[in-house]
Parts: structure tokens; C-alpha cells; sequence
């Protein structure tokens, strides 16, 4: 459940969720954009658990949630910079499928929701649980932004959306982290 709910609104105004709009435009095809997405993001967060289940032996339980307490510092830091527009992958002869796997599977693998996903996994029993969760948050976002399309998804208020959300992922993580220091 914290995976799902740091995912929806980690992907809240990001790039992420934008290029599948760019995409779903493109192609015309939402579901299958959506389908791709979902298989991109599973695989992205798979990767990330592994590197969570490689870690955790590694670490006491202060330190893992001190892991946690800076993925959701960092997350929040570069919520609160402006987003740059995807590469809308306009060069790419691959099929609606293979181009959004790929470009959302390079976007996601380096977003900060996977160092969240890797510190979740090694604190979970159940470690595959926080890839499943991650991936159904982030279709939560977007799965609206394919299906409503690129003009209508910038229309939102993402920017603010996602400086507010910054702010709570930073305050959450200065929480944890206190905590994990025993300071608080």
C-alpha cells in the first residue's frame, strides 16, 4: 500500500504519465499505450526490489528506514524543480508497443520512485509486493493522462499539484529520517 500511494502521487505532473499521453496521441492507441506502461513499470520495479532484496541483508532497521527517509527526501526535492518535457520519441520506428515500453521503462528506471520502491522492498516480508503496489499507483496517474490525451492532461494544475506534494514527501522523509536517528 505505500508503494501504490508513494507511486500516484510521485507521478502526479511527471514525466511519466505525460509521455504516455504524447504517446497515446500518437498511436492512437490509449489501452495499448496503457498496457505497455503497465508492463514497462512492473519490470522497472522489479528491478528495483532486487536492488532492495540485494541491500537488505546489508542494513540494520534504523538504517533501512533511514533509506526511506532519504528516497522520500529526494523524491520531494525533485518535485520541487520544474519538470522539462519528454523526448516525445518522435524518431522511434518501433511500434506503439516496443516505444512505449521502452521510453516509459528509461524515464521510470531513473525516477526517484524506484529508489522508494528498492528502500520499501527491503523493509517488506513480502518485497514484490512494493513493484505490484508502485506500478497500480502509477497507473492510477497514468491511466487518465493516455486516456484524456496530451492537451487536456497540461491543462491540470500539475505544477502546483506537484510542488504541494514535494513539500509532503520532503516533511514525511524528515520525519523518518529524525526518527531512524532516534532524534525524535
Amino acid at each position: 500500500m505505500a508503494a501504490l500511494v508513494a507511486a500516484a502521487l510521485a507521478q502526479v505532473g511527471d514525466r511519466t504519465a505525460w509521455l504516455a499521453a504524447i504517446l497515446a496521441d500518437r498511436y492512437r492507441k490509449p489501452r495499448l499505450v496503457i498496457l505497455a506502461a503497465a508492463l514497462a513499470l512492473l519490470l522497472a520495479g522489479s528491478l528495483a526490489v532486487a536492488g532492495g532484496i540485494a541491500v537488505a541483508p546489508l542494513l540494520t532497521p534504523n538504517a533501512r528506514q533511514l533509506m526511506l527517509a532519504l528516497a522520500l527526501i529526494l523524491q520531494g526535492g525533485g518535485a520541487l524543480l520544474p519538470v522539462k518535457a519528454p523526448d516525445p520519441l518522435r524518431g522511434w520506428r518501433t511500434g506503439a508497443v516496443a516505444t512505449t515500453m521502452l521510453g516509459l521503462f528509461i524515464l521510470a528506471f531513473g525516477d526517484g520512485i524506484q529508489f522508494i520502491v528498492a528502500a520499501l522492498a527491503l523493509r517488506s516480508a513480502v518485497p514484490m509486493l512494493a513493484a505490484v503496489g508502485a506500478t497500480i499507483g502509477s497507473l492510477v496517474v497514468i491511466v487518465p493522462a493516455a486516456m484524456m490525451g496530451e492537451a487536456a492532461w497540461r491543462r491540470w494544475p500539475l505544477a502546483r499539484l506537484r510542488m504541494a506534494l514535494g513539500l509532503v514527501f520532503v516533511i514525511l522523509g524528515v520525519i523518518l529520517g529524525l526518527s531512524a536517528a532516534r532524534l525524535i
